[in-house]
């Protein structure tokens, strides 16, 4: 029973430590720490966005600070280290502390979370899954959830591959909790099983397809030609029998008005008046048609008249 109180002892105090130091650093971006006992002391590696902020003009916040630590904590010789996180967007606490000041600030939370989520996956993340829980635009209170990837959320992986944020928002209506949860490398069974669906894939692209079916393709192909081959002059020929078997059909010509009539025999090559008369007799007898055709009539005669006269004037 010693050993395990000695155990729990320690650990609160590392969760003590670890909650000062998130107030005291909370503007310089703040993301962990790292505690190491040596035979000369304790030694505290704090890991933050703004490194300059916990060291402070010329080490003063530092000096402070593990004399603080010593007092309250009662730490026998405390080193406190300062290290700079390399990239503060796969980092998931640093990522919560942002998400939680800017909501704190005004800005609508799903902006917020959804910018975050493609800056996280843009700097080579597996997954990213984002909680904000809380009173978000109304009286009752709500757990919103956001997430792009892959994630394990149990297991040996979720415990020490998966990094986990949390802050916390002070808004008007009452306090927003952020949960960040960040997935940084693929599991090893997964990461197989990936590569090895990969080689499969490359495998069978580069299996040439069998010979057989080349050549049955081609003969296919050949067919096909031969019989298009066929079909085109049989086209032709119905095309040019229905051409000889349709003429100018004078009686749906007639069938509309005068003024349409009219522009469809202009449109004709050689129309024959004396048939468009008698068709016209026979259904409509229509007096303007009758005049028009009469005249047209006339003219036609006439041209025929000069056509023979002209050859007799070169005789003589």
């Amino acid at each position: 029973m010693v050993v395990e109180d000695h155990f729990i002892k320690e650990g609160k105090k590392e969760v003590e430590i670890e909650e000062y130091l998130i107030n005291e650093f909370d503007r310089a971006g703040y993301s962990h720490i790292d505690i190491q006992r040596t035979p000369l002391g304790t030694r505290i590696v704090v890991y933050a966005n703004r490194p300059g902020l916990v060291i402070g003009r010329s080490g003063s916040t530092i000096k402070r600070i593990t004399e603080e630590i010593k007092e309250k904590f009662e730490l026998e010789n405390p080193m406190l280290d300062v290290k700079e996180v390399e990239n503060p967007f796969l980092d998931a606490q640093v990522v919560a502390t942002r998400i939680a000041n800017s909501i704190e600030r005004g800005t609508f939370y799903k902006k917020v979370v959804g910018f975050y989520l493609s800056k996280i996956m843009e700097m080579g993340a597996i997954g990213v899954q984002i909680k904000v829980s809380g009173k978000l635009g109304g009286e009752r209170g709500r757990l919103s959830k956001f997430k792009d990837g892959y994630i394990k959320h149990a297991g040996h992986y979720a415990d020490n591959i998966l990094d986990k944020g949390r802050a916390k928002a002070v808004v008007k209506l009452g306090v927003v909790g952020v949960e960040v949860k960040i997935m940084k490398e693929m599991p090893e069974n997964i990461s197989l099983k990936i590569s090895e669906v990969e080689e499969e894939i490359k495998r069978r692209e580069s299996i040439p397809e069998p010979e057989e079916k080349v050549i049955e393709e081609e003969k296919g192909d050949e067919k096909k030609e031969k019989t298009e081959k066929k079909e085109e002059p049989k086209k032709t020929k119905k095309t040019k029998e229905k051409k000889v078997e349709k003429g100018t059909d004078y009686e749906k010509i007639l069938s509309n008005s005068i003024s349409d009539a009219k522009k469809k025999i202009k449109k004709l090559k050689e129309p024959d008046y004396k048939k468009l008369m008698e068709v016209e007799k026979k259904n409509k007898d229509r007096k303007g048609m009758k005049d028009y055709l009469k005249e047209k009539l006339g003219e036609s005669k006439e041209k025929k008249s000069s056509k023979k006269k002209s050859p007799s004037k070169k005789k003589k």
